[in-house]
């Protein structure tokens, strides 16, 4: 019998902001919790680091980061997201410090979101496989942002361009994290979420025969296995941090 359940995540809010490395990043199995929260009538911004410039090795960054953003926005828009920017760091060389966590800082000033969801931050994803530093490096910037955001004396500068503090943020969400507390149903959008993913058509590509490279399994086989935990209904896990 499965005892550590974990909750729902809370739905006392309007407008998410969703921070990650990579196209494809949510993709993998936050997209179908956004369509759930759009269908809702919930807002969902997207924050991209890099364009994955670095992410098919047949292809070279400067076309695959073409190719990539415009599947990004594809897929975004499947999922109901309002909006995809994108930030200037290169694929696979991100580094955690001051100009990540202000460019973040400034992203949320202006989305004003009292969700944040990020990708998995910790070492690993399950205790054994290694995260990458893109992964780790952003994660942990956007739970710091948190603070910078809501002090007008951190990144004084962002005030002088009109991006006045916001400490309106109540929640981050950790997708992927290998420590979930809390999960979001996508019983009913989960084949949204496939879509979502399908539309990476040329990352897919690139991954050959790779499990990741199957959207349909790969995305069923990570939502049953949070369904244990979650009344044994389809469900996306996530770390909750409240402020």
């Amino acid at each position: 019998m499965v005892t550590d359940q974990l909750e729902p995540l809370p739905t006392d809010w309007r407008r998410a902001l969703a921070v990650v490395a990579h196209p494809d990043d949510l993709e993998y199995g936050v997209a179908a919790a956004v369509a759930a929260w759009t269908r809702a009538g919930k807002e969902v911004a997207y924050l991209l680091a890099t364009r994955g410039e670095a992410g098919i090795d047949g292809i070279p960054p400067l076309e695959s980061a073409r190719i990539r953003e415009a599947e990004q926005r594809r897929s975004a828009e499947i999922a109901g997201a309002s909006t995809v920017e994108f930030l200037a760091y290169s694929d696979g060389v991100i580094e955690y410090g001051i100009t990540l966590r202000r460019d973040i800082a400034a992203a949320i000033r202006r989305h004003r979101p009292e969700l944040l969801v990020t990708g998995n931050f910790h070492d690993t994803w399950d205790g054994s496989y290694w995260n990458t530093p893109d992964h780790r490096a952003v994660g942990r910037a956007v739970l710091d942002a948190v603070s910078d955001t809501g002090n007008r004396w951190i990144f004084p500068d962002l005030v002088e361009q009109g991006l006045s503090p916001w400490s309106g943020v109540r929640y981050v969400a950790v997708a992927g994290s290998p420590y979930p507390t809390h999960a979001v149903d996508i019983t009913d959008t989960l084949p949204v979420g496939v879509e979502a993913l399908r539309a990476h058509r040329t990352y897919l590509v690139g991954l050959g025969d790779h499990p990741m490279a199957d959207p349909e399994g790969f995305l069923e086989t990570v939502a049953s296995l949070v369904a244990p935990r979650f009344g044994g209904r389809m469900a996306t896990g996530f770390q909750l941090y409240t402020f």
